[in-house]
């Protein structure tokens, strides 16, 4: 079993900076892509940022410029640095990880609890 624990998330002032990490543990021999998903209240899960395990990297639109992703593969770790925030940017934030548990088996979804970011004055 896996486990992936977000951390960072927080109330942070319109123009503010946060940096959320998402750590996995458990039963991992490799890992794929990895990845940030938002909800608003109200609205779907979107897709905010995503990196493969080579660091090839995807950006929604909204928040491309303003956020940066990054991964340490040798901590199953990865990083969302978020820049210029905006009230917009309010939402529960969760990570994703593509798993696999051994060399015989699929990859799976695996999905973080989720940290709430508040932009606000």
């Amino acid at each position: 079993q896996v486990q992936l624990v977000e951390s960072g998330g927080g109330l942070v002032q319109p123009g503010g900076s946060l940096r959320l990490s998402c750590a996995a543990s458990g039963s991992i021999f490799s890992i794929n892509a990895m990845g940030w998903y938002r909800r608003a209240p109200g609205n779907q899960r979107e897709l905010v940022a995503a990196i493969s395990y080579g660091g090839n990297t995807n950006y929604a639109d909204s928040v491309r410029g303003r956020f940066t992703i990054s991964r340490d593969n040798a901590k199953n770790t990865v990083y969302l640095q978020m820049n210029s925030l905006k009230p917009e940017d309010t939402a529960i934030y969760y990570c994703k990880a593509s798993i696999r548990d051994s060399r015989y088996t699929a990859s799976y979804d695996s999905w973080g609890q989720g940290t709430q970011v508040t932009v606000s004055s």
